[in-house]
């Protein structure tokens, strides 16, 4: 059992993306970003369901064989896997709730997110458009968990979204971990107005009303709440929702600056929305002005530091 601790942020991921030698052939698909970037800030568990469910290594090729409205995973000599990929799916994922994330092997025909290659049964024709089961299993049973593929983490805006996701979800098990109350549940969400704003302004407006009114049936709404949060977080948050937060945080500071740091604010933010600089400039503009001029409510904001600044997210978005 993978118990949660607040102190450590844990992610699932697949064995072979730390480099361990457990693929088909014996070798594997190290993440440079994952193993020398990321794993500075949490601790990866890393999992290979098919040495799992014993099939050893180097051992046959799976693939995914599609007909008559299901999908099975099938090695190249005929035998099916597909119940001891499931099941294996099913028993981590009861033991993985203490995660924050996972991180899958792209194409894999166990461990793949999406357009993971099916072959039809009749042995006529292939199509991009299947999960791999193990992976189908885990996002099933923890429909909260941030999970992404290690292709697409060389997109910068994936990658930025995918950490994002995983600091937030961390976030909300350390408040259900000091045990949630309706004040907590508003502070909480008060921190995350500006972030949501960014990723999904119709959320951001749903969300708040919920918060509103939490005489009844708190913990129901606390579930709504997670789930809403989640989702609005894994929308990707484009230039013109954050030129929008900007904004907002920009007429925080009307009164303190002077005339010439309001044009030098406005002008940075735009040309962050026209993409001449990237999202880190007037953030780092903002914080600035933040010291100068302390402001308790904009200090809170998860906006503002929703990760690490080290892993340098922001500079490519």
């Amino acid at each position: 059992m993978y118990k949660f601790d607040p102190h450590v942020i844990k992610l699932g991921i697949s064995g072979c993306l730390m480099g361990q030698k457990v693929r088909f052939d014996g070798g594997h698909k190290r993440s440079d970003f994952c193993t020398e970037q990321l794993a500075k800030f949490v601790e990866f568990v890393p999992v290979c369901p098919e040495i799992a469910i014993g099939l050893g290594t180097p051992r046959p090729s799976i693939r995914l064989i599609g007909g008559e409205g299901q999908v099975i995973a099938q090695t190249a000599k005929g035998v099916d896997v597909t119940d001891a990929l499931r099941d294996y799916g099913r028993n981590m994922a009861a033991k993985f709730e203490g995660l924050s994330g996972y991180v899958l092997c792209a194409k894999s025909p166990s461990c793949g997110m999406e357009r993971v290659r099916v072959y039809h049964e009749s042995g006529k024709g292939n199509a991009k458009e299947g999960v791999g089961i193990y992976a189908a299993e885990i996002m099933k049973a923890l429909p909260l968990l941030p999970c992404e593929e290690d292709g697409r983490l060389n997109d910068p805006v994936l990658r930025e979204n995918f950490v994002t996701r995983v600091y937030a979800l961390h976030d909300w098990q350390c408040l259900l971990h000091r045990g949630l109350t309706p004040s907590r549940l508003i502070a909480f969400h008060s921190r995350y107005k500006y972030l949501l704003m960014a990723h999904h302004r119709d959320s951001y407006q749903e969300l708040g009303r919920l918060v509103a009114d939490l005489s009844e049936n708190p913990e129901e709404k606390a579930e709504h709440y997670i789930h809403g949060l989640m989702s609005a977080l894994s929308k990707r948050a484009s230039r013109k929702g954050h030129t929008n937060v900007l904004q907002h945080l920009q007429g925080y500071f009307k009164r303190q600056l002077t005339s010439r740091q309001r044009q030098e604010l406005a002008r940075t933010i735009h040309q962050y929305r026209e993409g001449i600089l990237p999202l880190l400039a007037p953030i780092t503009l903002l914080r600035h002005y933040l010291e100068e001029h302390p402001n308790d409510y904009l200090r809170q904001q998860v906006y503002l530091d929703p990760h690490p600044e080290a892993l340098r997210l922001r500079y490519g978005i």
